[in-house]
């Protein structure tokens, strides 16, 4: 692992795959139960784009009722030539109107590499009339990291974090 968790290098005894395989097993993390998902970037210049599910409506209800204010992504740019994909985070402040999200790019638009955990729980009244918890949450941005630098270092490959520059 990089300094501060942003590369990782792969074994040397790993078999080096093609670009396609790469992206073909990045996309594969995808599955309906992660908070996450991994998309086309072609429209923003990039090959892949890591994000929250934060406009997916099976998860901004739980987004929204945890009050996550920020929206987390990882675009990637594969570097065939030396066996890289380079990745820079991106942070957006999220604006909840009546339970939906609503993008807000603002002052607050971070670009580089970053690692955060929000977390909380909240405590209420509950079906049956007792104080309890209605919820409890927790955000990592490893929870997208980790899974996408293994899977990069498992396919021969290093994925490096850019904090400035271009991809």
């Amino acid at each position: 692992m990089g300094l501060f968790g942003f590369g990782k290098k792969p074994d040397k005894n790993v078999a080096v795959l093609s670009a396609q395989e790469v992206r073909q097993r990045l996309l594969a993390l995808n599955r309906e139960t992660a908070p996450y998902q991994i998309v086309d970037g072609t429209h923003q210049n990039v090959d892949l784009i890591a994000e929250w599910k934060i406009v997916d409506a099976r998860w901004y209800e739980i987004f929204a009722k945890a009050n996550l204010t920020k929206v987390f992504r990882i675009y990637m740019k594969f570097d065939d030539a030396r066996h890289e994909v380079r990745a820079k985070d991106e942070e957006y402040t999220v604006e909840w109107k009546a339970g939906v999200p609503s993008l807000s790019v603002s002052a607050s638009k971070f670009q580089g590499q970053k690692t955060s955990i929000e977390f909380g729980a909240a405590y209420a009244f509950t079906e049956e009339l007792k104080p309890g918890q209605v919820y409890k949450y927790r955000f990592s941005t490893n929870e997208i990291k980790k899974p996408v630098q293994e899977t990069v270092a498992a396919c021969g490959w290093t994925y490096k974090g850019v904090a400035f520059g271009k991809l």
